[in-house]
């Protein structure tokens, strides 16, 4: 059955965790390097462990996997073959389902909220590609070609143990046809798919944002539909734009309002002026049912989250 309709059907919101790649950079990670989060995969998964445990703490539902920019042709760069990168892969969901189990496992962590959710990472080809493409969009692949990038990852992610898949920050809506596509090869899984946006009416590529969320509510295997690593200020607009063409329910889960550099791979300018709480709160009155935090946000913003939701 579809989890995110499982937890919908109990509690009001479901609220995802923050920013997993800056999160360990500002515990001491140095991630300027194309594999991002990937590389402590492999150097230290325990470090990904705790970081899983401080968004618990701090409330959120869902761990969201380290396997954003994990995929086979990326570590095959790093000299790893098929089954060692399909292995790391597989990693990442055992590492955020050991920490959901030992949070779930004490019992003074289970008041009023529902067991979360280990969500499998499903970054975007642009990810792959280390160039801001994930913004931008424009690929030159066909549906056909993204099928066959996607596919080796969804299915360890799935056969590792994943609750539901997280196919995020997707430019284009070409990319999203492909995912949507390949998930009828898993009967029985489920997935939200979420783009970063330009503006606040178009995703990346400039697709309007109410056809993207039109064309995925046909599609039952996708679960939600929504926005991330967008900057705060377009969310209620875009919220507005999905919610008349969907009946799914919607996901945000923005960036901090800085803006990234795909050049020197770094953020700048100011984050929004609005504690992340408040504005959470204001993007739920507005119809998100699903939120959380994206790059630059902190377990304290998921704090600000669950302060007023769990009331």
């Amino acid at each position: 059955m579809n989890p995110i309709e499982n937890i919908l059907q109990q509690f009001p919101l479901m609220i995802l965790d923050g920013a997993m790649a800056t999160e360990l950079e500002r515990q001491g990670c140095d991630l300027n390097d194309s594999l991002w989060s990937a590389t402590i995969l492999m150097e230290n998964p325990e470090l990904i462990k705790r970081v899983h445990m401080d968004y618990f703490t701090a409330g959120a539902d869902c761990a969201i996997t380290a396997s954003y920019q994990a995929t086979v042709e990326g570590f095959a760069r790093r000299g790893l073959n098929e089954a060692e990168a399909l292995r790391l892969i597989e990693t990442s969901v055992q590492i955020a389902v050991t920490a959901r189990d030992e949070f779930w496992g004490g019992l003074e962590n289970r008041s009023n909220r529902p067991k979360p959710l280990v969500a499998g990472s499903v970054g975007p080809y642009g990810a792959f590609l280390a160039d801001g493409s994930e913004y931008r969009g424009g690929y030159t692949l066909t549906k056909e070609e993204l099928m066959d990038f996607h596919r080796p990852r969804m299915k360890a992610l799935i056969d590792a143990g994943a609750d539901i898949l997280a196919c995020e920050t997707i430019p284009c809506l070409l990319e999203a046809k492909a995912i949507a596509r390949l998930l009828e090869e898993f009967p029985g899984t489920y997935a939200w798919i979420s783009f970063s946006a330009k503006d606040g009416m178009h995703i990346s590529d400039g697709t309007p944002v109410a056809d993207c969320a039109e064309w995925l509510n046909q599609h039952e295997q996708v679960a939600a539909a929504g926005i991330n690593c967008t900057p705060p200020e377009h969310i209620h607009s875009l919220i507005k734009e999905m919610q008349s063409h969907t009946v799914k329910p919607i996901i945000v889960y923005p960036n901090s309002g800085e803006q990234y550099d795909a050049v020197t791979k770094t953020w700048k300018g100011a984050s929004s002026k609005n504690t992340y709480g408040d504005n959470a709160h204001q993007w739920y009155e507005c119809g998100a049912r699903l939120i959380g935090g994206c790059c630059k946000t902190k377990p304290e913003d998921i704090k600000g989250i669950a302060a007023w939701v769990r009331r």
